[in-house]
């Protein structure tokens, strides 16, 4: 029947919402749509995690909890499994070069060894203390502290935990704990080698 024939003004109101509603909800549904072609992420943006900011973060706390002497230097260990203390990953040795580089900003200044297997936890001797071989490292180098560090995986998280150690006596005197996501990003560190 024609418009306005027998029809109140109210029903016609309510048709006009109605197609209004309806043209709404598919504006929305098509913006979003297109949101998601455009950044190429299946089923919404993911937000990645700014690990360089993380770690420099948890470096920061660190020497707020200890203040170095800006005249000895510090070790930095390579962070490693906590399953598995004489390995490491892409991750661990890249969260340990960036610590270190935070460190080095901050006016700390770090040496750089390259015997890992001396600066990584020993097992056998437990998580707080540091190997004989650790310990002969840092005296030779003044080393006044040690950071060391290990990182746990679970499902949708990696769990670090850092810690500054003095070499001598193994008392450790800052830590420093956080997670962060798994993302791509970090699913590709922990799979290298």
């Amino acid at each position: 029947r024609p418009p306005g024939a027998g029809q109140n003004v109210e029903g016609g109101d309510a048709m006009m919402r109605w197609v209004r509603h309806v043209s709404l909800c598919i504006a929305v549904l098509a913006t979003s749509g297109c949101a998601q072609y455009y950044y190429g992420e299946r089923g919404g943006v993911q937000v990645r995690t700014d690990v360089l900011q993380t770690n420099y973060e948890a470096a920061d706390r660190l020497l707020q909890a200890a203040p170095l002497d800006p005249r000895r230097s510090v070790l930095v260990s390579t962070i490693v499994s906590v399953d598995r203390l004489n390995e490491s990953s892409r991750l661990g040795r890249l969260f340990s070069e960036q610590i270190a580089g935070r460190l080095v900003q901050r006016g700390v200044p770090v040496t750089e060894v390259r015997l890992r297997e001396q600066l990584a936890l020993q097992p056998s001797q437990g998580e707080l203390l540091l190997s004989r071989e650790l310990r002969e490292v840092s005296q030779a180098h003044d080393a006044q502290a040690v950071v060391v560090g290990t990182y746990a995986v679970s499902g949708a998280m990696v769990y670090v935990s850092l810690k500054i150690v003095n070499p001598q006596g193994n008392q450790v005197v800052a830590a420093s704990d956080y997670a962060l996501p798994v993302d791509d990003n970090i699913r590709g560190l922990l799979q290298g080698r």
